[in-house]
């Protein structure tokens, strides 16, 4: 008889630091700050973090198209 391990990583927290952030979207940390257009929040402590409700309706834009590049702003501007 086969068996198989399932390994599944839950995140209970909602908050996220750029490195987690970046994992979660599934984009490489270095590249995260330059396509990621969330912006973080600043917590009491002074560390920003990035709330992944926040991230969850970005990436929901991309798939709809509803997300604007800086590209597409600029183009609008003249």
């Amino acid at each position: 008889m086969a068996s198989a391990t399932l390994n599944i990583k839950v995140s209970p927290r909602r908050m996220l630091g750029a490195r987690e952030a970046a994992e979660y979207c599934g984009i490489p940390a270095k590249r995260f700050p330059v396509e990621c257009a969330v912006t973080p929040i600043a917590m009491p402590s002074g560390v920003k973090l990035y709330d992944m409700r926040d991230l969850d309706a970005w990436i929901d834009s991309l798939k709809s198209g509803d997300a604007t590049g800086d590209d597409e702003l600029l183009g609008k501007l003249g």
